[in-house]
């Protein structure tokens, strides 16, 4: 009986410590990539860096350098979306603000009582 407890305890330990997070990374880049928009600043899982110009359901295109080199990739491909994680950053910033005026608010409203 103790063999059959240490054996789901380990399933269950493993699971929450290494396919759980993993899960959860491949749904992070899914997110990502189905959110790309044209205008995103992106890196590729090669190293190149641009701008999306288009994007189709599949694959999308990039423009990079000065002189405007345009490639096609597929979604998989991509690496990091800078713009979108920007947006996210300024989002969760606007946020915290957001509850530290109405924390002071409420901490004035106490202090006029």
């Amino acid at each position: 009986m103790e063999m059959i407890i240490m054996l789901v305890a380990m399933i269950a330990i493993f699971y929450f410590l290494m396919i759980r997070p993993e899960n959860k990374r491949k749904k992070e880049a899914e997110e990502m990539r189905n959110s790309l928009s044209n205008g995103d600043s992106i890196t590729t899982i090669g190293g190149i860096v641009g701008t999306v110009v288009d994007v189709k359901e599949d694959k999308f295109v990039i423009e990079t350098s000065a002189d405007r080199v345009r490639i096609e990739f597929c979604k998989w491909a991509l690496s990091t979306n800078e713009t979108a994680s920007e947006r996210a950053k300024a989002q969760q910033e606007k946020i915290a603000a957001e509850k530290a005026k109405a924390k002071a608010a409420k901490k004035a409203a106490k202090g006029k009582e």
